[in-house]
């Protein structure tokens, strides 16, 4: 019989475990993310992947935020985070660390989330919600990774593609 656990039956890691524990080879980029509840989801869902640095560019809202601490749930405490003013500092920063820099966008060329080969550091570049990534980020990339859709809609809400992103990367970690 199945029986929904208790928080405190889920062996958590807690903040100073968190930040002492050894991190996933992966670094997201958030360029110009207007939402400050979008970021703070994706607070969130970096902490559930254990990634190695969130990093906040442009207009991208900044913890503390109300709105970012709400849907957060304190994942600001735990995950690695920065801010640089422009996203191509962040991809330059990012490939000096030796990371692979991809961006999650639709383009000419770009590789199915499905058929992403693995690579030893990853970093992603998720885009604004309305323009996406900037072609800017595009050109200073290594490549552009889609996630495959078959709907009416030719996107995904900044939080879920990151998502489905880091589940995909993790899973073939």
């Amino acid at each position: 019989m199945n029986r929904k656990l208790k928080n405190e039956e889920l062996d958590r890691l807690s903040v100073s475990e968190f930040v002492r524990a050894e991190k996933a080879p992966i670094r997201v980029i958030l360029e110009d993310i207007r939402s400050m509840s979008n970021v703070g989801s994706v607070f969130r869902t970096a902490d559930a992947f254990l990634i190695d640095e969130l990093i906040l560019c442009g207009i991208t809202g900044i913890p503390p935020h109300r709105e970012i601490q709400k849907t957060a749930l304190g994942a600001t405490e735990s995950v690695k985070w920065s801010y640089k003013e422009s996203i191509v500092e962040a991809i330059y920063q990012s490939k000096k660390d030796g990371f692979t820099v991809l961006c999650a966008e639709q383009s000419i060329g770009s590789i199915s989330l499905a058929k992403l080969p693995i690579f030893e550091k990853i970093a992603i570049v998720l885009g604004n919600e309305v323009n996406g990534v900037s072609q800017s980020a595009i050109d200073q990339s290594h490549g552009v990774v889609e996630i495959p859709q078959e709907g009416t809609k030719h996107s995904l809400n900044i939080a879920v593609a990151t998502g489905i992103v880091l589940w995909e990367i993790r899973r073939n970690l």
